[in-house]
């Protein structure tokens, strides 16, 4: 059941739109697999320790046992792929004359980040980036994020001519297709997925940080957050702390206008990364006639990797605390999901899937499109499945508690670490997942 009553639409899709939501919908997905009733995935429980041993090797080989060195998982790594990019940025604008305030150097970091994330969907098994000749080729998240900073140094995303190193509503206005793909030097020869749907969301940011003054401010820039955020925090002992909601509804509410029109809506409202599932639609949540949006499930995976994203930089340069962390959910996205298949946490169930979704039989890798109800199931699995082998990693670390290893450090160390590397042994020629996205560049 619903932890709220949701007597219409229009309170369905408020709800959908929040943290909760997305565990309790998921949860109950999960609870199908528990009785053997999903249509598409078969469940083995008793394989979630040995994911967890597998996790485990790889927090021991990288970290030792200094779990508290384990940074949370946020774009920042990316970006700093190869070498540290961040840091000498903040350096650089901090010996400016005039040097900015710690509160503009934060709003800038949040224009690189956010951005940055947006761009982040699934780039393919076959592009690459470099930043010049003699320097190591990046692919996939790291790519995407290398060549997102070497946008914003360029000043790609600013309207001012005078701060390149800024993003806003007049800087993204301007961008079209071709220079997304000249920036990221797509070409025949490296071709990206997505590209469109990538520039689409540049472009639908721009009218959406012009639309929200009231979260990004009048300069139109997703560092107004900053001030926002500020607005919403309360002093305690001394350290300003906001709550996760706060940043999650000004994410959640300010781009809600980015996400593609062919997304699911319900009370005419638009929802983003929300689907429905054919399980639970199957299976309502009561005998009577389930309520409209019962079998929607939010996975708002790009929200909440830009909401970890963007954590980091307000605790670092500001040292301000957020509360409410535990809300946060692991992220449904290829990397932490191909590592529950290829593990045999989950399995499909055989020739449940058309041959024709096979565009290599050889390869026995399906590949299908965001929507179909396949990848909703796997999805909203991967949710409360991160959960569990968290708490199964920990176990196995000598019982460590969520504070000493939170969610967001196993899912930096291990989960998403892990689904690459075991991608990688199985897959050796592409690393690709176990299942294939056909990516639009906005999800995934």
């Amino acid at each position: 059941m619903n932890p709220i009553a949701l007597d219409s639409p229009a309170q369905t899709a408020a709800y959908l739109r929040t943290l909760p939501a997305i565990r309790e919908r998921c949860g109950r997905v999960h609870a199908l697999a528990q009785r053997g009733a999903l249509e598409y995935f078969e469940y083995h429980p008793e394989k979630e320790r040995e994911a967890a041993a597998f996790c485990v090797d790889i927090i021991k080989r990288d970290f030792g046992t200094d779990f508290a060195s384990i940074p949370p998982h946020g774009r920042w790594r990316h970006l700093d792929a190869g070498r540290p990019r961040v840091r000498p940025l903040i350096e650089q604008w901090r010996a400016a004359t005039p040097a900015p305030d710690d509160r503009e150097v934060c709003r800038r970091l949040l224009d690189l980040f956010l951005v940055s994330v947006l761009l982040d969907a699934g780039a393919g098994n076959a592009w690459t980036y470099t930043e010049g000749e003699g320097r190591p080729a990046f692919s996939r998240s790291e790519g995407l994020g290398v060549a997102s900073v070497k946008m914003f140094e360029r000043g790609f995303f600013s309207g001012d001519a005078g701060q390149p190193h800024r993003v806003d509503a007049e800087g993204l206005a301007r961008v079209t297709v071709p220079e997304v793909a000249a920036a990221m030097q797509v070409s025949d020869a490296n071709p990206m997925v997505g590209l469109e749907g990538r520039t689409s969301l540049l472009i639908n940011l721009s009218k959406a940080l012009k639309a929200n003054t009231t979260y990004f401010g009048t300069s139109a820039r997703p560092g107004g957050l900053v001030d926002f955020l500020e607005g919403e925090a309360q002093e305690v002992n001394g350290t300003r702390t906001v709550h996760i909601f706060a940043l999650w509804t000004a994410l959640i509410d300010g781009l809600a206008p980015i996400w593609p029109a062919t997304r699911t809506a319900l009370g005419g409202v638009s929802l983003g990364d929300v689907w429905p599932c054919a399980a639970l639609a199957a299976h309502p949540s009561s005998a009577a006639p389930p309520p409209p949006g019962d079998e929607l499930v939010p996975f708002h995976k790009l929200t909440g990797w830009i909401t970890y994203s963007l954590v980091e930089p307000l605790e670092q340069v500001l040292g301000w605390r957020f509360e409410g962390l535990e809300h946060m959910t692991g992220l449904p996205e290829y990397r932490n999901g191909g590592l529950l298949v290829d593990t045999g946490v989950l399995t499909l169930r055989p020739g449940v899937l058309d041959a024709t979704l096979f565009p290599d039989p050889s390869s026995g890798i399906p590949k299908l499109l965001p929507s179909h109800p396949a990848i909703i199931e796997w999805r909203a699995m991967t949710v409360i499945e991160l959960d569990r082998i968290a708490d199964e990693i920990r176990a196995q670390l000598g019982g460590l508690t969520r504070e000493q290893l939170t969610l967001a450090q196993v899912l930096e160390s291990a989960t998403w670490k892990g689904g690459r590397e075991i991608a990688k042994a199985k897959r050796p020629a592409t690393g690709g997942p176990p299942i294939d996205i056909q990516s639009d560049g906005t999800v995934f």
